[in-house]
């Protein structure tokens, strides 16, 4: 048994004494999740209407520190939705990273456009600005309307440069919040920062409706649209069923909303645990050389969503090891995402190389972060 597998093993049986399989990331249910459900329950409101999912939609908008969110049915929606707001149509490019979750991508090629990819810095695992004010400069003559910024396992990007380079080419910066709810980039939110913001409520975030998500905007204008197109852009009206464009049925269920909002009371519980947990595993690992844990940069607070083992050389075969040694004593681990551009659909995307996406995809190790006490 390798080293690290040897002290991850021991940390999660001996000192946390946890048994049976430990979890990548587990959902957390210690509030009124099931007293809200069962009030959903008993009082009949239990789809896309009802009184939680106002609520939820208020709740979100003030942890996020924005005027409006709009709750919708999954993160991959969400953003789909953001970048339509952001004016990105069919024949389209946007920028975003190789080095994301495959949703992010995702949701570009449902609106019809193009993906272009560009590489992060690996102090914050997001998209390097200076990477992006060359790719933008090169390529002026292309039809870019959007840059997605993800924030990989809640850290935040470098928020500032990304917005400043957006701002001087004229392009819309779209937050890909999906993992970062409870994070902030200098005292401000994420989600606050871009025209339009994307979060996901799955079964493995922060925060969890089951399934879920919400698109997050200060514009008036783009949340009451965002509310018309995710609702199938139904009229007002007490019975009637007129509709005035081609829309999506995206609206989040009362009873998912109920879910969420209690799992919202708790969310300060959830990022102190997660805090604790990371910090423990940085001093589990200080004196082992060759590998550290991926922490905060200074202008920056993570929500620590998932804690990850960096390893200060590629080492592919040591990665794989270390997660099949766990899986073996039942603690699970995970590679980083297979990047974007290694997969059939996205291979020929354009991209002016990816070298840290490519250096940091071979020695990343997702470790259990569930926000259990620690």
């Amino acid at each position: 048994m390798h080293e690290i597998t040897r002290r991850l093993v021991e940390f999660w049986r001996t000192d946390l004494q946890a048994e049976g399989v430990v979890p990548l990331h587990a959902p957390v249910f210690r509030g009124n999740e099931a007293a809200y459900v069962q009030d959903c329950i008993a009082t009949g409101w239990v789809s896309s209407v009802g009184a939680y999912v106002d609520r939820f939609e208020a709740m979100l908008a003030e942890v996020s520190g924005v005027a409006h969110a709009v709750a919708v049915v999954n993160g991959t929606a969400a953003l789909q939705v953001c970048l339509h707001l952001a004016g990105v149509r069919p024949g389209d490019e946007v920028v975003l990273p190789s080095l994301t979750f495959i949703a992010t991508a995702n949701a570009v090629s449902h609106c019809g456009a193009t993906c272009r990819f560009v590489d992060v810095e690996e102090r914050t695992l997001g998209l390097d600005p200076a990477r992006l004010d060359e790719h933008l400069g090169r390529h002026k003559d292309r039809p870019i309307r959007a840059v997605v910024v993800m924030h990989t396992f809640g850290q935040p990007a470098d928020l500032d440069g990304l917005a400043e380079v957006c701002a001087r080419h004229g392009v819309a910066l779209v937050e890909d919040a999906a993992e970062s709810l409870g994070s902030s980039y200098k005292g401000r939110p994420t989600g606050h920062h871009g025209l339009v913001a994307a979060l996901s409520f799955n079964g493995n975030k922060i925060v969890t409706t089951g399934g879920g998500g919400a698109i997050l905007t200060n514009d008036p204008v783009l949340a009451k649209r965002a509310k018309h197109l995710t609702t199938t852009a139904k009229l007002p009206h007490p019975y009637r069923f007129d509709h005035d464009e081609v829309a999506w049925n995206y609206r989040l269920p009362n009873l998912n909303a109920a879910l969420g909002c209690a799992q919202l009371e708790v969310l300060a519980d959830h990022l102190d645990a997660k805090r604790r947990l990371v910090e423990r595993y940085d001093a589990l690992f200080a004196d082992l050389d060759g590998v550290r844990i991926f922490r905060e940069t200074p202008e920056a607070r993570s929500n620590y969503w998932l804690a990850a083992l960096v390893l200060e050389r590629s080492d592919r075969a040591l990665v794989q090891r270390v997660i099949e040694e766990a899986a073996a004593a039942g603690i699970q681990c995970r590679p980083i995402w297979t990047p974007m551009h290694r997969l059939a659909m996205y291979r020929d995307c354009p991209h002016d190389g990816l070298p840290v996406t490519e250096s940091i995809s071979d020695r990343l190790i997702n470790l259990p972060s569930s926000p259990v006490a620690a």
